[in-house]
């Protein structure tokens, strides 16, 4: 099962981590780029369960060192199996047991993402970096996650019915913001049942296409939410469609938690996820996952700093709405919902804010250093691991081994030159 890559610009070294042990084997080697994408790209993108690991035993010779039982391994297999922890009794919107249901969910439906490293990024975060490349998911993005959970969580009654979703109406080339109507086109697709998107007028056209590619039936509203909202409630009325929220559901958030369990399988010995922001539904569903497995997991968020609500709410004790927004990052521009901001308030440890310019640099270096093209919402992790304000904070010394969420690569390639030409 290929899942972690480590991808250079000369050479690739690949390491491959298996689970047909417990504890994992790894097998490291150096071969072309040429060479080494004639494999990845066809057993990267079709997902680790169309791959199932051979049954005939392979001695450690052939996967080079085995990875030895750690007290640090104990320690997190003794959290995931603890499914009874204290986050469960405190009345968050998921836990680690709808967490762990949601992915016997959607298994068959998504993929389990790589995670790729680098040695060059490594040398100038002075840190170890793992990024879970959610850009290579299904639609594109993480949402398919939160989707299919609360899709394939209706009664067939329900589901016979169909779903809507709305689409926001900010205007963005780089179309991160239809991330989740896709999402629900394509797993309303997968269960066989209607999905009415209600778009704006003036969207982008490739929001558009990536809605009616996956099979959704667009709707059209004037470009304000009140527009959208009052559509979208007589597409209820008239059909009968169950509303999916792109963040503030108890099913997204489950959906989404399930990259935490993912990636901790992975690479265990993580002690620092760097996590996107908007509406809260990733970050919550990665901060409830993680920390049950590991309480002493550091979760930080990463911000626009032209859309900062998040850091603001945590710095007031409440919600704070902001009048206007302002960033290339127009995916991380909702506000948060009454089921996430209890998650963000308690267990995220802090916020990082970053400006357009770093987003733009983060972008550059995903796709020059670690050859993978993200959208702004996606690289502004990394952007956030290199700022001053993560470098200069207590969290640092501690930060070791820290894993960041590509959330997306849905970009319009001709924009993606431009702004690298700034």
């Amino acid at each position: 099962m290929f899942e972690c890559f480590s991808m250079e610009s000369r050479t690739v070294e690949a390491y491959i981590y298996t689970h047909t042990h417990p504890w994992s084997r790894i097998a490291k080697w150096s071969d072309s780029v040429h060479q080494i994408r004639n494999f990845s790209a066809t057993k990267l993108n079709k997902g680790a369960r169309e791959h199932p690991p051979t049954s005939r035993a392979r001695g450690p010779r052939e996967f080079g060192a085995r990875v030895g039982v750690t007290p640090t391994h104990l320690g997190l297999l003794k959290g995931i199996m603890d499914s009874g922890n204290q986050l469960q009794s405190q009345g968050y919107a998921a836990d680690i047991t709808s967490i762990k249901e949601a992915k016997l969910r959607i298994s068959p439906y998504i993929h389990e993402t790589p995670v790729l490293t680098s040695k060059s990024l490594n040398f100038i975060a002075r840190k170890q970096l793992y990024f879970k490349c959610e850009c290579f998911q299904k639609g594109g993005a993480f949402k398919i996650r939160g989707a299919s959970n609360a899709i394939f969580s209706l009664s067939n009654d329900q589901a016979a019915k169909g779903v809507v979703t709305h689409s926001r109406s900010i205007f963005n080339i780089f179309c991160y913001s239809g991330n989740h109507a896709a999402a629900v086109s394509l797993a309303a697709k997968l269960r066989g049942i209607p999905a009415y998107i209600v778009i704006p007028e003036n969207a982008p056209r490739c929001k558009i296409e990536n809605v009616k590619r996956y099979g959704g039936q667009v709707i059209w509203s004037e470009p304000t939410f009140q527009s959208r909202e009052n559509v979208a409630k007589k597409v209820q009325q008239e059909t009968g469609a169950i509303m999916v929220h792109p963040f503030n559901d108890k099913y997204i958030i489950s959906g989404q938690g399930t990259i935490s369990l993912e990636l901790l399988e992975q690479i265990p010995e993580i002690d620092t996820i760097v996590v996107p922001i908007s509406g809260g539904g990733l970050i919550s569903g990665v901060t409830l996952a993680a920390k049950a497995i590991n309480p002493s997991i550091r979760i930080l968020a990463a911000e626009p700093r032209g859309a900062d609500d998040a850091a603001q709410s945590k710095a007031a004790g409440q919600i704070i709405r902001l009048p206007e927004t302002k960033t290339i990052a127009d995916g991380l521009c909702a506000f948060l919902g009454d089921l996430t901001w209890p998650v963000v308030r308690d267990l995220v440890d802090d916020i990082i804010t970053v400006d357009d310019e770093a987003i733009i640099g983060a972008m550059r270096m995903c796709y020059e250093i670690l050859k993978v093209a993200v959208e702004p919402s996606g690289a502004i992790g990394l952007a956030a691991v290199l700022s001053d304000q993560f470098q200069q904070s207590a969290a640092w010394k501690d930060s070791n081994n820290i894993g960041i969420i590509l959330s997306g690569g849905n970009i319009d390639l001709g924009v993606l030159w431009k702004s690298f030409g700034k």
